[in-house]
């Protein structure tokens, strides 16, 4: 494992090549000597009182001055295809261009954190498909791994194999509707079909693997629900091989295009240091040439034994993004093709039959499987006392869960720290000085879904 510099990756040139814009650069109109002239003078303000004891009658060479210019305020969102969810972005604009940028959230509120205290631990698996549903396993697998931790068990190696697989595949998933919709936010459409295509063909793979397609429920603390099909593996196989070839499309369409890179390049723009203090993760923080990745500093579920590079950009602006993005997918594929060449035999769940449901084969011949089945079911099973804070790199950044247990078989506080929440709060300083066009690409380069933002 380690850190590529993005640059020399794709053999860029440290620099970028930014045209600047006619509007901001133009010359701004002023009052003149002249016109000062003519409206020097007495010059007469109507307030309440003069409108209700006199009759103001101006002389035509007197104008009244106008006390002050104020900007126009715009509401973004949140019916606005572009704000990718119920977005309410009120905007400051001076002409065109972006004196202000206020994001206002909570339109999609569902209290997820407060409905998980109120379930057993299994149940609260689907609760995680609802917060980032273009990338549903990486949010299970950060679940899963939080009440792993605190009833201290360990997961078979073939399910840490699978639970990799899965997650790296949602992470192209989520790429791929990522890079697809930001170009489609610029003015192309093409890519779009063909991404929608390949995200299409991964919803069947979930569906053969859980019988699910987009809210899965397939990662369970112990492992995973049931061991993949019989040839799933060749298929994965098949499918990540010619993925390669649609990611040379796009980027023979797009990444060299000149009106991409013009509306993409020098947008957006962060820095290192503001992006730290933002609580920026992910591809938002690796964009601005900070190596920060949780698999590898952190590394979890086996993914120490893959063999993977970690791209690191320099700008920070929505072409890096977008860059990183496109070598994510090609490293997400080096990972799941390693893991088809070395997924090991074995079990996909914990021994523990307190905590991993029976098979349905044996609760038919086992009265000891059946009520196993019947109590974890309707009561669950129960997580010794203590807390943790677990943290999964997701697609969009660093998911974290903060759990507490109370020796029942319901967590006593769950808190989520969401990736995109942090990257919204930092549209204010990535929308300044920005043109009203631009906004929609820096929306769509942050990669927002508000399922995990409201909540």
């Amino acid at each position: 494992m380690r850190l590529l510099k993005l640059s020399s990756a794709y053999n860029l040139q440290h620099v970028r090549h930014i045209k600047l814009y006619a509007p901001s650069c133009g010359h701004r109109w002023y009052p003149d000597l002249k016109y000062l002239n003519e409206i020097s003078g007495p010059t007469i303000f109507r307030n309440e009182a003069s409108d209700k004891y006199y009759n103001v009658i101006y002389n035509s060479l007197v104008r009244p001055v106008e006390r002050k210019l104020q900007n126009m305020f715009i509401n973004f969102g949140p019916q606005h295809p572009a704000a990718h969810g119920v977005l309410r972005l009120i905007l400051e604009l001076d002409g065109e261009t972006v004196v202000r940028a206020d994001p206002h959230i909570g339109f999609l509120h569902r209290a997820t954190e407060k409905l998980m205290e109120n379930k057993h631990y299994n149940q609260s698996v689907p609760f995680m498909d609802r917060l980032d549903y273009v990338s549903t396993m990486a949010n299970e697998q950060g679940f899963v791994l939080a009440v792993e931790k605190l009833l201290n068990i360990e997961v078979p190696p073939r399910a840490k194999a699978i639970r990799v697989m899965c997650a790296e595949l949602s992470r192209i998933s989520n790429h791929l509707l990522n890079i697809s919709g930001t170009v489609l936010d610029a003015g192309g459409i093409t890519p779009f079909f063909w991404m929608c295509e390949e995200r299409e063909k991964i919803y069947e793979l979930f569906e053969r693997v859980c019988g699910a397609r987009v809210h899965n429920a397939y990662l369970k603390p112990g492992g995973v629900t049931m061991d993949i099909p019989v040839g799933f593996l060749d298929d994965i196989y098949e499918f990540c091989s010619k993925l390669g070839e649609r990611c040379d499309e796009t980027e023979d369409l797009v990444t060299g295009n000149r009106l991409y890179y013009a509306r993409t390049a020098g947008i957006g723009t962060v820095s290192a240091h503001d992006a730290i203090n933002l609580g920026f993760t992910g591809p938002m923080l690796r964009s601005t040439g900070v190596k920060w990745d949780l698999r590898i500093a952190f590394p979890y579920d086996g993914y120490d034994l893959y063999d993977f590079d970690v791209p690191v950009g320099t700008f920070g602006d929505s072409y890096d993004r977008h860059l990183l993005r496109l070598f994510e997918m090609r490293e997400s594929l080096r990972i799941i093709n390693q893991v088809i060449d070395t997924i090991p035999e074995g079990e996909v769940r914990t021994d523990d039959s307190k905590i991993s449901l029976p098979l349905r084969q044996e609760m038919k011949t086992s009265m000891e499987a059946l009520i196993h089945h019947f109590k974890l079911c309707t009561e669950g099973y129960v997580v010794p006392p203590g807390a943790t804070y677990t943290s999964v790199e997701c697609p969009k950044g660093e998911l974290g869960i903060y759990m507490v247990s109370d020796g029942t078989s319901k967590p006593y506080r769950v808190h989520l720290r969401p990736c995109s929440y942090n990257h919204l709060a930092g549209l204010t300083i990535l929308g300044k000085k920005m043109m009203l066009a631009d906004i929609a690409i820096i929306i769509a380069t942050i990669d927002v879904v508000f399922g995990d933002v409201d909540r």
